[in-house]
């Protein structure tokens, strides 16, 4: 059973507090820069190299202490990390991804702390990604594996 599925009103409101703690610990990194992200695709800076190895280091501490020692989720179920498959379709679409972020200067994380602190223009990469995700989902079947 989903457990945000089955949680209504209130109990939703611990998510948006971890999500807004996010989007502060994103703007106090410097993650969500424009000139950030533009300096590491420039390879003029190791600041968002940093961040985005920390964050791997953290994943891969985190998937492997979950799997050693069997720990479950909040509510007692049992976390299923699923062995991923490589697909060519992965390379290409990783390219688009790091193309499109690298112009706008926007993943899909930061997006909503850069609109949060009032860049605006933002809102055009927002509304790309959603129509990217829709055209997506309207391909995805044609699309390489």
């Amino acid at each position: 059973m989903n457990t945000i599925k089955s949680e209504k009103g209130l109990a939703l409101l611990k998510y948006l507090l971890v999500g807004m703690f996010f989007g502060v610990v994103l703007v106090k990194a410097e993650v969500i820069s424009w000139f950030r992200i533009q300096e590491m695709f420039r390879l003029q800076s190791f600041h968002m190299y940093g961040v985005i190895g920390a964050a791997i280091a953290v994943g891969m501490l985190s998937i492997f202490l979950i799997k050693k020692f069997n720990i479950k989720t909040v509510s007692g179920e049992k976390v299923v990390i699923k062995d991923k498959e490589f697909r060519k379709g992965q390379v290409i679409g990783g390219f688009i991804f790091g193309l499109g972020w690298a112009v706008t200067g926007a993943c899909p994380g930061p997006i909503f702390a850069q609109i949060g602190i009032g860049y605006t223009v933002v809102i055009v990469t927002f509304i790309s990604a959603l129509l990217g995700t829709w055209v997506y989902g309207r391909l995805a079947d044609k699309l390489p594996n």
